[in-house]
């Protein structure tokens, strides 16, 4: 083969491989891996703070089992489950894009939720502007969840 059929066939491919069809199909499959190894890293995460918030428990419960309650503060405690929470809706998250190939806003703004409730949990009630904030941002969230809510419902009547 010459090096001007090389050339050419060189664009041939490069032209098919810009086309439309080929390029999504290109980057599908790239949203594809990419979804995979994020749920791969977030299991690693998803261990990793269970075993955290299980050998806090586990220290805890022993080392304090004279006092009879929590050494670490209990808000400490929540925080800790709210994370592993979290992280489980966005593995949750992932695995539904890895099935439908389409990103659920209903979960996406769950989870969200979920990560508020967490900060307002653990708050440090000596910031006050910060509550305003957290504030906002819960209503704002239930808002949009009850329209997405509302538009998934009568989608599937």
């Amino acid at each position: 083969m010459s090096f001007r059929q090389k050339v050419a066939k060189l664009i041939s491919f490069l032209a098919n491989a810009c086309k439309d069809e080929s390029f999504l199909t290109a980057i599908a499959k790239i949203e594809n891996i990419v979804s995979k190894i994020l749920a791969i890293a977030l299991v690693f995460v998803i261990f990793i703070a269970l075993f955290d918030l299980l050998k806090l428990l586990f220290f805890d419960l022993i080392l304090n089992e004279a006092k009879g309650g929590f050494g670490a503060p209990l808000l400490k405690v929540f925080g800790m489950f709210l994370n592993v929470l979290i992280a489980l809706e966005l593995m949750e998250n992932i695995t539904a894009y890895l099935r439908q190939h389409v990103i659920q806003l209903e979960l996406v703004v769950i989870t969200a939720l979920t990560a508020v409730a967490r900060k307002i949990v653990i708050f440090d009630s000596k910031a006050d502007g910060d509550l305003t904030g957290l504030a906002i941002a819960v209503l704002s969230l239930s808002i949009s969840y009850w329209i997405v809510r509302s538009k998934n419902q009568s989608h599937k009547h």
